[in-house]
């Protein structure tokens, strides 16, 4: 099976043996979780010495998690974003970010991905609300050669980190050569018509927008960008003063993570027209994903017509 027709949780689990493997003090924390992560066999069984339940308790695991961390160790804890970011946030501020431990924070199921389980499991705020806990890095990869290589990165870099984890299979993007850099977005088309920033799971969806209006003529310059934090700026900086024109698209609330992180940049250094798309002012609810994205405008049709429609504004208006 070809690494891209795995699950996303497969591949991380996977990736976090063979870093314990590497190093012992990589550790696995789970809030008993393991089998919905993914590391009950592999890590759990294969890696007992280097596993640590922790219960139905998410903020102590974090507390766990920091106090391992003191003592030299590398802990990856995993739970459901909206416990990971949510639940568990004062001790995420103040005992791995305040105190500067080296913990990776992985919120999994992150944005409308937890479909059945509903609003009580959906927390769309995550990236917004990590990104200003100074000093916190904050990642979301798209596919499972982005994970893999960025828990690579993460399991070397001595920083506090919180990393998204859609769960399921995602399209492939990137391939065996791609390489994670923190400090860079990646382009994955080019266009002067329009820039297009896109993160984490929503990366294909907009892949997908940009080969259609591409197909039709309008030059989508897309920019992946797999680290909310920290950003890029000067390359989308660059894009923009070239477009004109910037949509952004993310699996969560755009007032607080990538489209508000984008308009902030807009704001100081460059005013230019932003179409955010994502969640707005509303709690999750129980559906599938296809309706969720659905409802929230983020299908790649939705993601083109919005393209469309920005393109067109700025073409009026110039």
């Amino acid at each position: 099976m070809a690494l891209h027709d795995k699950q996303m949780r497969e591949v991380y689990a996977a990736t976090l043996g063979e870093l314990i493997d590497g190093n012992p003090a990589v550790l696995c924390l789970e809030a008993d979780l393991a089998k919905a992560t993914g590391t009950a066999l592999e890590i759990g069984v294969k890696r007992a010495a280097n596993f640590v339940n922790c219960g139905i308790q998410e903020a102590n695991m974090i507390g766990v998690a920091a106090g391992l961390a003191r003592e030299g160790k590398i802990p990856f804890c995993a739970t459901f974003a909206c416990f990971a970011a949510r639940r568990a946030y004062d001790q995420a501020f103040v005992s791995v970010g305040y105190a500067g431990m080296n913990v990776k924070i992985v919120g999994t199921d992150p944005g409308l991905t937890p479909e059945s389980n509903g609003g009580t499991h959906m927390f769309f705020g995550d990236l917004g609300i990590m990104r200003v806990i100074p000093g916190m890095k904050v990642f979301s990869p798209c596919d499972v050669y982005e994970l893999r290589s960025m828990l690579r990165y993460m399991a070397a870099d001595h920083s506090p980190t919180y990393m998204q984890l859609y769960r399921g299979i995602a399209p492939k993007v990137f391939d065996e050569d791609y390489a994670f850099d923190p400090d860079k977005l990646v382009r994955l088309t080019s266009g002067d018509d329009l820039t297009l920033v896109s993160t984490g799971y929503m990366t294909p969806a907009a892949l997908q927008a940009a080969r259609a209006l591409a197909a039709e003529g309008l030059g989508v310059d897309l920019l992946h960008c797999p680290s909310v934090k920290p950003f890029d700026a000067a390359t989308f900086l660059e894009s923009a003063g070239r477009t004109r024109c910037v949509v952004t698209v993310e699996n969560g609330d755009v007032a607080c993570g990538l489209g508000g992180l984008i308009c902030e940049i807009c704001a100081e250094s460059q005013p230019t027209p932003v179409t955010r798309l994502g969640i707005k002012d509303s709690f999750g609810e129980v559906g599938t994903i296809a309706d969720l994205l659905d409802k929230h405008g983020l299908t790649p049709e939705h993601i083109t017509d919005a393209c469309r429609i920005a393109a067109g504004r700025r073409n009026q208006e110039a």
